[in-house]
């Protein structure tokens, strides 16, 4: 067995190129093509890219870049793709997405070329032929029927839609599940489908009525439901399903478990991994235990994968206890998605850490490959009759025959396609001006043809090429086709509990009746990707093979322009010199018994130039102000990869500040105004006038900050253009700046500074002290709460004295839903920085001083109380689970039953209260996760305590009744 990582597999953040050293974005999921020419891969990044797998298997092919690596990147998707599926005749591609979108690609003949917006570069194209809608949430999984004739996908919406693998309209939705579907797979004999869910069970549908044949949830009662994906596998040879998410011994030990089929029951599990098991994919083959024997099913075992979090591949023989091969820590992160090539010596792996990986196996290695035509036979014998295909709709290849029927070669053999993207040229009767008789719900397409004309022009007619009806080419949208042409087994009402959801949006529509020839220039400086020598085809034998785009013509296109794109950056002119202004009120705290408290702050001086570098795109955002006043101030944008300005503005007033993120870029002046500008120079709004010049300006994601030199905090949300919340006062920060007691080292006391004001990445102020306090601006309370103090360092234990390696306040990647460790969070680097601040000698006395009896326990809750609130204000999802876990370890510890108790009401809340309903005065969920699964894991730490064992065990009870109940 030989393993390998190719480097150049990646999915990252879109800049134009592409770089091995980029920073990789996750991979959700990689599928091999039927021919095993190439692999599809989906990730963060919004985009399926399709990679040729020669490069990954011969080093040779890698080395001299024959075929080329990527084949093509498809970025229809406007959400992290997190399901791709080549359909069984390898002729068109499914990809799911957080956008809730399940798209369908077929092949463009026409489609290569450079990738609008970026340098790379499509040798192959394909195209979107289809949107199938429905879902209301992130589409999981996406599985085709064997020989293709439905289409499953599953959904966040914990809806499971059928579609037809022909029309791709769609025949049933499924919605008996209470959670998130994660997974989805089809018995091989075409009898049964496969769900799994996150309220913990696997649910088996008949394919002729779509019924529920099964619920299974044994395995599943104690499995987490903080898993990306629960994807299963159907053995091939329909005996049993491989199960991902499994637990045994009351979710201590991690099992992927196997259901037989009929009794749906599973009482064999695959036990070893460390961590839960995302993913189970089955070799597509029949594996013979003595090969020397027939087919039988006393002969017959076979070889599954599993993925897991513990960052491990096992891949197991159905004939063994033990696997065959367990590839640990291969990977950085989860496993999140496996799947063999069709020979079955493949197995490719994706990770969260965004790598591909492969495991390429010699026939010695897994011994006993039966032949699929046997396969074939062997399924024969459960009896089952697949229905009839729609009316007028057949997986007919590209070339046609002169009987009218094709053939089509796949690896030698005669094998299926999908219908061809354009059906062969034929003279069509004129009976309704299109060709074609009316009626019979056939659609016409004129194409347009070029042909030369007169100097560097071509002209264009449009050519009649036939029909998209009965057994056409591209499939038409689901109000084209009558409800007739498909079979009556499967009626196009949908099998649904709780009502219908709208049609299918089709991507295009096909124009109608070109009445006369247009002359149109078509002349144009094309990108010659494909000269000089290259080997660009990577055939895919089960497609018909079609021309390349002449790109012969030599006329030159104008090359578009940018505001101030002709002049090239002038490093040199960058020098730094203060203008001298009239001086401006230093901080001021005014402290008079009787008297109200303000808060002024200085303005930044002015100076001839400001830079600074957006946020996570690298690109640099300069201003320019001339010492004369009548002069106007400049401002320029230059890429992180050009050397010239992309755009640039003047403005009337000097320029203060600068703040610019990877959503936008803004500008604040010296009369108190500012500009929001996108990364194209485009004016978002209408300059915003505070009128007072800005003392702070800042920026993170969506969110703009600014504090006036009154101290007065705006803070506004680009994206939606609009204020998170009314203008607010920093004047209550004054009783935090006001000076300390003497002490005979310090006089006269100290006086506190604010040393920075910053925003986070969900728009949430925070203000830093000198004396080592933290403010934020809480707008469900309306008022400054302290987010980090100090005095918790003098008694708790969960503070960390020791400062982080980041001096960084907010880090995008403590955002809600990040994997990186709660140790470089949000509310982790506001500690940092008041660790930082506070010299480490007073805190080690302040910590040596003489204190009560209870002082450690008091100020460890204290402590972690307010830090589980900070963590959901500033939706620090890694670090509030991780707050709340040590709160409910230390509760445990001390014995604290009442306040326990209070901790499981709040997180298990109202008895009554089941998925789906409704409940005003409790929410289910806490940034982003289900405050019932935080309660079983309170309830397993809770277990272990001596004195809060029975309540753990009375609220488990609850838990299982109410599962059991849903």
């Amino acid at each position: 067995m030989r393993f390998t990582k190719p480097a150049w597999v990646i999915h990252q953040v879109t800049d134009g190129t592409k770089s091995e050293n980029a920073k990789r974005l996750p991979i959700f999921s990689v599928h091999v093509h039927p021919d095993g020419s190439r692999i599809a891969t989906g990730g963060l990044d919004g985009k399926v890219r399709i990679w040729s797998t020669k490069p990954i298997l011969n080093q040779s092919s890698e080395l001299s870049n024959k075929p080329p690596k990527s084949l093509c990147t498809l970025s229809m998707h406007t959400g992290p793709v997190l399901t791709v599926r080549w359909a069984h005749s390898g002729r068109w591609l499914a990809s799911g997405s957080d956008d809730a979108i399940v798209m369908i690609w077929d092949l463009d003949p026409h489609g290569s070329g450079r990738l609008w917006g970026s340098d790379e570069v499509n040798v192959e194209g394909w195209k979107p032929l289809k949107r199938l809608v429905g879902h209301e949430s992130d589409v999981t999984d996406v599985a085709w029927s064997p020989e293709d004739r439905f289409i499953a996908t599953t959904g966040l919406d914990s809806k499971v839609f059928i579609w037809c693998g022909f029309t791709l309209e769609r025949l049933a939705k499924l919605d008996l599940h209470q959670g998130f579907v994660k997974g989805v797979c089809w018995d091989p004999v075409g009898e049964f489908l496969a769900t799994a869910s996150d309220d913990r069970s696997v649910n088996i549908w008949r394919t002729t009525d779509w019924g529920l044949e099964a619920c299974v949830t044994k395995p599943f009662e104690h499995s987490p439901g903080s898993t990306f994906f629960r994807r299963l596998s159907w053995s091939p040879d329909g005996a049993h399903i491989t199960a991902s998410n499994a637990t045994n011994n009351n979710g201590y030990v991690f099992t992927a478990a196997v259901i037989t089929r009929s009794t749906w029951t599973s009482e064999i599990s695959l036990v070893g991994h460390e961590n839960t098991v995302e993913v189970a994919s089955y070799n597509p083959h029949i594996f013979l235990r003595d090969p020397s024997m027939p087919v039988v099913t006393s002969n017959i075992c076979s070889v599954v994968a599993l993925g897991a979090d513990d960052l491990s591949v096992s891949v197991w023989q159905t004939k063994s206890a033990r696997p065959l091969i367990a590839a640990k820590e291969v990977f950085e992160r989860p496993i999140l998605d496996l799947n063999w090539s069709w020979d079955g010596l493949t197995l490719y792996a994706v990770s969260s850490d965004g790598t591909l990986g492969v495991f390429n196996f010699d026939v010695e290695e897994l011994e006993g490959i039966a032949p699929r035509d046997s396969q074939k036979v062997y399924l024969q014998k459960f009896g089952f009759i697949p229905p009839p295909l729609p009316a007028g709709y057949t997986h007919v290849p590209a070339q046609m025959q002169p009987n009218g029927r094709s053939k089509v070669t796949i690896n030698g053999s005669t094998g299926r396609s999908t219908p061809p993207l354009t059906p062969p040229r034929q003279t069509p009767t004129m009976t309704n001006g299109f060709g074609g008789t009316p009626g019979l719900g056939s659609e016409h397409v004129n194409t347009l043809v070029a042909r030369k004309g007169g100097k560097n022009k071509k002209r264009v007619q449009p050519n009649f090429v036939g029909s998209l009806g009965a057994s056409g080419s591209t499939i038409p949208s689901s109000g084209n086709v009558p409800s007739s042409n498909v079979d009556g087994r499967y009626p196009q009402q949908h099998v649904s509990h709780s009502g219908d959801v709208g049609g299918n949006v089709p991507i295009s529509t096909f124009g109608r009746g070109f009445e006369s020839a247009m002359d149109l220039d078509l002349g144009g400086d094309f990108d010659r990707a494909f000269e000089g020598g290259m080997d660009m085809e990577v055939p895919i034998n089960s497609l018909d093979s079609r021309s390349r785009r002449n790109f012969g013509d030599d006329t030159k296109v104008p090359k578009a322009r940018t505001l101030g794109g002709d002049r090239v950056r002038n490093i040199g002119d960058n020098e730094v010199r203060e203008i001298k202004v009239a001086p401006r009120a230093e901080i001021m705290v005014n402290s008079v018994a009787g008297s109200s408290t303000s808060l002024t702050f200085p303005s930044p001086s002015l100076k001839t130039y400001f830079s600074v570098k957006v946020e996570d795109t690298g690109d640099i955002l300069e201003a320019r102000n001339s010492e004369d006043t009548s002069e106007p101030a400049e401002v320029t944008f230059q890429g992180s990869k050009d050397k010239s300005v992309q755009w640039l503005d003047y403005l009337p007033s000097r320029v203060t500040a600068l703040a610019g993120t990877s959503r936008f870029c803004a500008v604040a002046m010296e009369d108190g105004s500012i500009n929001l500008y996108s990364h194209t120079g485009r004016r978002l709004m209408p300059s915003i006038n505070l009128g007072l010049p800005i003392a702070y300006f800042d920026a993170s994601k969506n969110f703009l900050m600014a504090v006036t030199s009154s101290g007065t905090m705006h803070v506004w949300n680009a994206k939606t253009l609009s204020a998170v919340h009314p203008p607010v006062s920093m004047s209550p920060l004054t009783s935090c700046l006001l000076p300390t007691a003497p002490t005979p080292e310090l006089p006269n006391g100290l006086t506190p500074t604010i040393t920075n004001i910053s925003i986070s990445p969900n728009g949430v102020c925070l203000v830093q002290i000198s004396s080592g306090l933290a403010m934020s601006y809480d707008k469900n309370l309306m008022n400054w709460v302290r987010v980090g103090d100090v005095w918790w360092a003098s008694g708790s234990t969960c503070w960390k004295t020791r400062p982080r390696t980041s001096s960084v306040a907010f880090s995008s990647s403590s955002n809600s839903g990040s994997s990186s460790s709660a140790a470089n969070g949000i509310v982790a680097s506001v500690e940092a920085r008041i660790s930082e601040s506070v010299s480490s000698s007073a805190t080690q006395s302040e910590a040596e001083k003489q204190r009560p009896d209870w002082w450690g326990p008091a100020l460890t809750l204290g402590h972690l109380e307010t830090k589980i609130h900070v963590a959901r204000m500033l939706e620090s999802t890694t670090e509030y689970r991780q707050a709340l876990l040590l709160y409910a370890r230390t509760l445990a510890d001390e014995g604290f039953r009442a306040k326990a108790e209070e901790l499981l009401r709040e997180l298990y809340g109202p008895v009554y209260w089941r998925p789906g309903k409704s409940e005003e005065s409790w929410s289910p969920t806490v940034v982003g996760l289900q405050k019932r699964d935080l309660a079983k894991e309170v309830l397993t730490i809770f277990a272990r305590s001596k004195t809060l064992f029975k309540l753990a065990q009375e609220y488990q009870d609850l838990l299982k009744k109410s599962v059991a109940e849903d």
